[in-house]
């Protein structure tokens, strides 16, 4: 039932019509780099393939989360040749692009730049934060809303009525409790609408579906949860989200949602330890060591009592105070080492293993900190173009309130020193 062309595309109206910005790109016969951004089912991939289809260029699509950037270089480099040849570029469209790093991202520009590709990209995410800047600058962004109920009604009947596409030859009477029904689990996600239609139409008594039948496919629908679809993503960002937010209750449901869905418990039990580390850090480091016990109880125990030590771990993890400056000092070191990589280890850090080393003042000026009554020396241990650097500053949560009077201690020490 996937629309081939813009006629059958239904919603986004602020896109597609007369002298909005689709219709103006076709009209123009000009096609550029655009980021698709919107909910789940709204139509995000779909419209990427009517636009490729349109131009007539060579289109093809790949997954962020099962593709690597090594497999679309080479694809990239195809599309380079291609144009070479025949002076059409190649549309890429990635899925879920969000999911692609910094570093990965910015192998798309080169391409971009010359005109090898157009880049069409989709995600859930806001691009402002998830798409890098130098992207950016070279795409248009497109905004889809979540498909309304009147759009939603007009999907489920077409697809019901249709005869070579949809299900059309069973000949099916949807009761109209029965839409509704569906139409308010859908929430504005076509996909999941037409997904839940499918079901119902295999439990369907006389040709009817009713509004029991509708309850019936959803609970179907619950256990035919894809482990490696979007849906798996969006439970998995719900529940961090929501140990983010400190809203226990809210957690544990979307927790439950997962188990019930047949989720890999180590597979929550693995993002709960990085949630630990991410989100709590140093304001309870309790967090951690929670976590990986929980992991180990569920090894231990197995289904369903290990799933008890998961919810506990995820109920600590919402009630514990949240500090995310482990995660960001990491992400400010991570830069200067990216920028000055080959900063050289300081003299008096290296250890002089040889005699040449020691004649090459390997080692000199290397203070052992417990030959001193304070256990700490003035010493520097940063790289020179590095020194005065501050990469972790503690919150005001936890914990990381006896983490900052330990770090002013030493500090103190160490100004102490300095001055003799």
């Amino acid at each position: 039932m996937r629309p081939k062309n813009l006629d059958q595309f239904y919603g986004q109206d602020h896109l597609i019509g007369e002298g909005k910005i689709l219709s103006r790109l076709v009209d123009s016969k000009r096609l550029v780099s655009l980021i698709f951004w919107g909910p789940p089912g709204s139509g995000k991939t779909t419209l990427g393939f009517i636009l490729a289809d349109l131009f007539d260029f060579p289109c093809l699509f790949f997954s962020a989360v099962l593709s690597g950037i090594k497999e679309i270089k080479e694809v990239m480099a195809n599309a380079e040749e291609h144009r070479k040849l025949y002076g059409v570029p190649s549309v890429i469209f990635i899925d879920e692009i969000h999911r692609f790093n910094k570093a990965q991202q910015a192998a798309f520009l080169p391409y971009v730049e010359k005109g090898d590709i157009i880049l069409f990209g989709s995600t859930t995410e806001n691009p402002s934060f998830e798409v890098i800047a130098p992207l950016l600058s070279r795409t248009r962004v497109l905004t889809l809303n979540p498909l309304s109920h009147e759009v939603l009604a007009r999907i489920i009947n077409e697809a019901l009525n249709d005869q070579k596409n949809g299900l059309g030859q069973l000949r099916l009477k949807l009761d109209k409790k029965a839409l509704e029904i569906m139409i308010d689990y859908a929430n504005g996600d076509a996909r999941r609408a037409l997904n839940t239609l499918e079901i119902a139409s295999h439990l369907a008594s006389q040709g009817k579906i009713l509004p029991d039948t509708v309850k019936e496919a959803l609970q179907q629908r619950v256990l035919l949860y894809d482990k490696g679809g979007e849906e798996h993503f969006n439970l998995i960002s719900a529940l961090h989200k929501s140990i983010r937010n400190s809203d226990v209750d809210a957690s544990l449901y979307w927790l439950a949602r997962m188990i019930k869905g047949g989720e890999d418990p180590l597979y929550i039990a693995r993002r709960l330890v990085r949630m630990a580390s991410e989100d709590i850090g140093l304001a309870d480091p309790q967090a951690l060591t929670l976590c990986l016990s929980a992991k180990e109880a569920y090894e231990f125990l197995g289904a369903p009592e290990g799933e008890l030590a998961l919810a506990e771990a995820v109920i600590y993890l919402a009630a514990a105070p949240k500090s995310n400056r482990v995660y960001a000092a990491v992400e400010k070191v991570m830069k200067d080492v990216e920028a000055s990589p080959f900063e050289p280890v300081p003299l008096q850090l290296r250890n002089p293993t040889t005699r040449l080393m020691k004649d090459k003042g390997y080692g000199k000026g290397y203070a052992y900190a417990h030959d001193f009554e304070e256990v700490t020396t003035d010493m520097e241990t940063l790289p020179e173009k590095l020194r005065g650097r501050t990469y972790y500053t503690p919150g005001r949560l936890g914990f990381e309130k006896e983490m900052q009077k330990r770090l002013d201690w030493w500090k103190s020490l160490k100004d102490k020193l300095k001055k003799f």
